[in-house]
This record gives structure tokens, C-alpha cells and sequence, in this order.
């Protein structure tokens, strides 16, 4: 476990979008046809039925796509347009998306880790049965209907590892808490971040930071 003093642990979270994912990227996949002239933007995650998804591709991805697009449009009425002129302008850039536009893969994961997170910090100190019955409900459903596909599917397959290390922990809050610090970290290790220091999650969820700064 990563050793982290107090004061910095309020910010290792942030930039932590994606849940677990081993995304099925457009990226080195074999082109359709109307794909040929260029390959698909860096980034861009093919949803089940084979078409862009947006909820698991970041806002600079997507933006890539929608102008790849357009100059293919163009270049349907004109011959000076490049293949390489296309793959470069469907390079991605750095952007923000409006906050009232649908949320991309980078948005949703944020919002998501604060729903989870909140979701421990209120957890009841000591579960009963029927608590954690709920809880485990909510956890299975929600790893199979959770917007991001690849995610919703790395998720299950990391809760379902064959030695039951990863099984939810849901006797009480700390072992809850303490559990979903370390299903966030395992996306942070994937994404070559640093690792959250695991002692400090209640301070970061619910009863804020000793320093007075949530105060």
C-alpha cells in the first residue's frame, strides 16, 4: 500500500474516470467498409452491436469521431482530401464537455466513484442481514447494467475472481468502506495512478478532512 500523508490523499481520485477496463478499442480492429479510408480515432470503444459507444469513450475520442466524420462527408464531394488527412484531423484533442450534454466514459466514472464512495460512508457501522442482502442485490445488478458495457463486464470479472478475494465485504461500514478503496485502486493501478491510501477513506467520504478543510 502506497504511503500517503493526509493533505494529499483529497485529490488521488480525481482524473480516475474509468471503472475496470480492458476497453475492445476500434484501434488495430479490422476496418468496415465505409472505415476503410481511415482508421477510427485512438480511444474510440466499439459498443456490443459493433457501432461507437459513447458512454465508454472519453469526450476528445468522440469529438475525433464526429470530425472524422464530417470530413469524410466532405471529401465524398471532393478528391483533394488525403487518407492521412483524415486520420489526422481524427486525432484527439484535449476538451470538456458542456454540462448539459450526455456524459462520456471520463464524466460517468467520476460521478459513478462518488455515488459508491457515498454509498460506504453511509453504510451502517454494523450490517444487519437483510442490509447486506440489499447491497449485494444492488452490487450484482448494478455490474451488469451500468452504462460503460466493457466496465460493467471488467467489473464482474474482477468481483468474480476464482479465490473469492474480491467478493464484496459488507458485514460493516469499515470492511465495506475499506473494500470499495481497494475495487477503485485496482482501476487506479490499471491506469498507472497512484493508489489511494486505504486508512484515509473515511476522512475522504464521510466525516471529511482533519485539516477543517470540508468544514
Amino acid at each position: 500500500m502506497v504511503e500517503t500523508q493526509p493533505e494529499q490523499t483529497n485529490s488521488q481520485y480525481k482524473g480516475t474516470a474509468q471503472m475496470f477496463q480492458n476497453f475492445p478499442t476500434a484501434t488495430g480492429s479490422k476496418p468496415n467498409d465505409d472505415d476503410s479510408k481511415a482508421p477510427l480515432p485512438k480511444g474510440v470503444v466499439l459498443d456490443k452491436d459493433g457501432k461507437p459507444c459513447r458512454t465508454c469513450t472519453s469526450v476528445a475520442s468522440w469529438r475525433a469521431l464526429t470530425k472524422q466524420a464530417d470530413m469524410k462527408s466532405s471529401a465524398s464531394t471532393s478528391t483533394t482530401t488525403s487518407t492521412p488527412a483524415l486520420a489526422a484531423a481524427a486525432t484527439p484533442s484535449p476538451s470538456e464537455l458542456p454540462s448539459d450534454c450526455p456524459p462520456d466514459v471520463e464524466q460517468l466514472g467520476r460521478s459513478t466513484w462518488t455515488l459508491l464512495h457515498s454509498m460506504a460512508a453511509t453504510y451502517p457501522e454494523k450490517a444487519s442481514t437483510e442490509h447486506q442482502n440489499n447491497m449485494q442485490g444492488f452490487l450484482k445488478f448494478f455490474s451488469k447494467l451500468y452504462p460503460c458495457w466493457v466496465c460493467a463486464d471488467d467489473f464482474q470479472t474482477w468481483m468474480a475472481h476464482p479465490s473469492g478475494r474480491n467478493q464484496p465485504k459488507l458485514g460493516s461500514r469499515k470492511e465495506f468502506g475499506w473494500w470499495m478503496c481497494e475495487a477503485h485502486n485496482e482501476v487506479n493501478r490499471k491506469l498507472g495512478k497512484k493508489e489511494f491510501d486505504c486508512r484515509f477513506w473515511e476522512e475522504r467520504w464521510r466525516s471529511g478532512w482533519k485539516d477543517g478543510r470540508c468544514d
